[in-house]
């Protein structure tokens, strides 16, 4: 499986898919050391920033049977909003600051890969270029991040079932 975190860190809100895989690649790394079990399956994790056609190449590499893409979406929700979108409904999407729209990343995944491919779009309040992150994007980023690292990155115990 992996994770890439798509945008442009330097647009505000537009830098929300980079900060979630930040603090995925941070959870994943600490998990490494002292007597942390090994997550259940192999994962990376991919800062694809504002260009993730750059990042085709490890993705291809690994191989992975999921590619899950993480952006900043304005799709007319409150700030913050966190939505899984169906990546062949997202042509039409705004706000979009990347050399390869999300969707054209996907639709190439999948059928080099013959791999799935899952959108997690978070809605921006601002992407000017300079601004900072909006305390609601703050708050989504964080959200994702720990709900990602504890489906993908904590092995599964008796009474805990992991679907994806």
């Amino acid at each position: 499986m992996a994770v890439v975190g798509i945008g442009q860190a330097l647009n505000g809100d537009d830098a929300a898919g980079v900060k979630v895989a930040q603090a995925l690649s941070r959870r994943q790394r600490a998990g490494r050391g002292g007597a942390a079990q090994p997550a259940p399956f192999s994962l990376l994790v991919v800062e694809a920033a504002h260009a993730p056609e750059n990042c085709t190449g490890v993705i291809r590499r690994f191989a992975p049977h999921l590619v899950i893409l993480v952006d900043a979406a304005d799709m007319g929700d409150p700030p913050g909003t966190i939505r899984w979108l169906d990546w062949q409904d997202t042509s039409g999407l705004g706000a979009s600051t990347h050399t390869l729209p999300p969707y054209l990343l996907a639709r190439y995944l999948t059928t080099e890969l013959s791999c799935d491919v899952a959108l997690i779009g978070i809605q921006p309040k601002g992407t000017d270029l300079g601004g900072p992150v909006s305390p609601p994007v703050q708050r989504a980023v964080r959200a994702v991040g720990e709900g990602l690292a504890a489906l993908l990155l904590t092995p599964p115990t008796p009474h805990s079932v992991h679907r994806l």
